[in-house]
């Protein structure tokens, strides 16, 4: 279903691919930005980008979920870090790593950006992800 890809002509790149492949006909989802608030919408690991990554994979888990997909089924992430240390970078995308997130390896950009939407925050992931096909469930008969 999906088919990852890794240029053996270009530099090989850490633990992401450089493109998927998804069949047409296969259901998407296009997820907005996870980001590190909790159910409450308070903020999550104040001034720590490595507890706010954990955070924000929980919620993108709990986004994939909702949909009927997995960490496992994502082919694409864009990485926002606030920021432009690379070592800052670097902690984050070991989170990443951790995860689960790259197994496949997914194709993932990481960027340092100067501000997130919310006071404070420092980390924030958008994702695509293929909906693998649910069989159907029967109707119970009364």
């Amino acid at each position: 279903m999906i088919r990852r890809v890794t240029v053996p002509s270009l530099f090989p790149p850490p633990a992401y691919s450089h493109a998927s492949v998804v069949e047409a006909g296969t259901a998407l989802a296009f997820l907005a930005g996870s980001v590190p608030l909790d159910a409450d919408g308070k903020l999550v690991g104040e001034g720590d980008p490595v507890r706010q990554a954990e955070q924000v994979l929980a919620n993108l888990e709990e986004q994939l979920r909702a949909v009927g997909s997995s960490l496992a089924h994502v082919v694409a992430t864009d990485v926002y870090v606030a920021g432009g240390d690379t070592a800052v970078l670097s902690a984050v995308w070991e989170v990443v790593q951790a995860s689960g997130l790259s197994l496949g390896p997914h194709s993932s950009t990481l960027i340092g950006v100067a501000c997130l939407g919310y006071t404070g925050q420092l980390v924030e992931i958008t994702a695509t992800a293929v909906v693998p096909e649910v069989p159907e469930v029967s109707e119970t008969r009364r």
